[in-house]
């Protein structure tokens, strides 16, 4: 792998992959950092990382859902291998206006697929990332194996589950080499505060309330965003092609047990100035349409198979996020004002 196209690197955890590969994995190449930036895409994820990195970290702003600049893209970097983050993926967000999601996660996964396609003899690895959420709901007991039917229940991971197939299908009809990964709700430093933790935590340091659907009984197996990096480089140097594989935290936890878990420690890092506990602050909301009761993942597969484990406890893991939110007010403060989104041509046009 000389030229990897990392897809949605700006985001959450193609941020922190990419950190991931520069700074720690040892690879000697360069990373294309193809990015539309829509809401979720922060180039201050990465900021001075072209400077850092001279002639091994390109930022490309494009979109995957255009097809010739995607051709482009591909031929002007000779991209050799494909790392592939881009998606829309919150599903409230889906509920009500699922056409983005159809648009980025179907048919912009297949506007890469046919770019790679068209070079598939220069294509190394089309390594794609997906969700546990592809497979549905889980009763109280069980686990998601990498043999689990599909059966999603939401415009967000039916989305996602067609964007799979369509990998899957491009590797056994034109013999595209693909690694396929599923992953627990990932949770860590860069995380846009739309999603549960990241969310809770910055509403904790404003006391403002924090909502929980339902009676917070659902479920989640929750995935530090560091080692669900180190298990897609592993993936992708050492998997075998055409297979999939799934990777979790071994954390489940309820909702309400996540959101408590935060208030303790805000508690004992960001004090309310009322003297009051964070917990005061939980409010049950009502619970949002087709609401998933329990995940969790089996991933003995990738451990048995890769040597890939996760090193973070979710005690260990939520205690490094806090602190990371706490230190980084001004990363925060540029989200919740929207000047993040003033990125234009290589700056922030103020």
């Amino acid at each position: 792998m000389k030229n990897i196209l990392v897809t949605g690197g700006c985001g959450f955890i193609g941020s922190v992959f990419v950190r991931y590969i520069l700074e720690e994995s040892g690879f000697t190449g360069r990373i294309i950092n193809l990015d539309k930036l829509t809401y979720a895409g922060n180039p201050e994820n990465l900021l001075n990382f072209e400077e850092l990195y001279k002639d091994r970290y390109i930022f490309v702003h494009e979109d995957i859902c255009k097809k010739d600049a995607l051709d482009k893209v591909f031929s002007n970097y000779n991209i050799d291998t494909v790392c592939h983050f881009a998606a829309e993926s919150h599903v409230d967000r889906s509920i009500v206006s699922p056409e983005a999601f159809i648009e980025t996660n179907i048919n912009g996964t297949f506007n890469l697929l046919e770019a790679s396609r068209k070079r598939l003899d220069k294509i190394k690895l089309f390594h794609h990332v997906s969700t546990d959420e592809v497979f549905g709901s889980l009763g109280a007991e069980g686990y998601f194996t990498e043999t689990t039917p599909y059966s999603p229940n939401s415009p967000y991971s039916a989305s996602k589950a067609g964007s799979d197939h369509l990998v899957r299908a491009y590797s056994e009809t034109y013999g595209l080499p693909v690694t396929v990964s599923n992953c627990s709700n990932n949770y860590g430093p860069y995380q846009f505060p739309e999603k549960l933790i990241p969310l809770m935590i910055i509403n904790a340091m404003e006391d403002k309330p924090l909502p929980i659907y339902g009676d917070g009984a659902n479920i989640r197996d929750w995935l530090y965003v560091a080692d669900h990096c180190r298990a897609i480089w592993q993936i992708m140097n050492n998997g075998e092609k055409g297979e999939t594989y799934n990777v979790g935290g071994k954390c489940e936890k309820r909702n309400l047990e996540v959101v408590e878990t935060i208030c303790s420690l805000m508690d004992e890092a960001f004090p309310s100035k009322s003297g009051k506990s964070k917990k005061d602050l939980i409010t049950f909301v009502k619970d949002r349409p087709g609401h998933d009761k329990r995940y969790a993942i089996d991933c003995t597969k990738i451990e048995n198979s890769l040597g890939w484990h996760p090193v973070e406890s979710f005690e260990s893991g939520i205690k490094a996020t806090i602190e990371w939110y706490l230190e980084n007010q001004t990363w925060v403060d540029r989200i919740k004002s929207g000047e993040y989104l003033k990125w234009i041509d290589g700056h922030y046009n103020m």
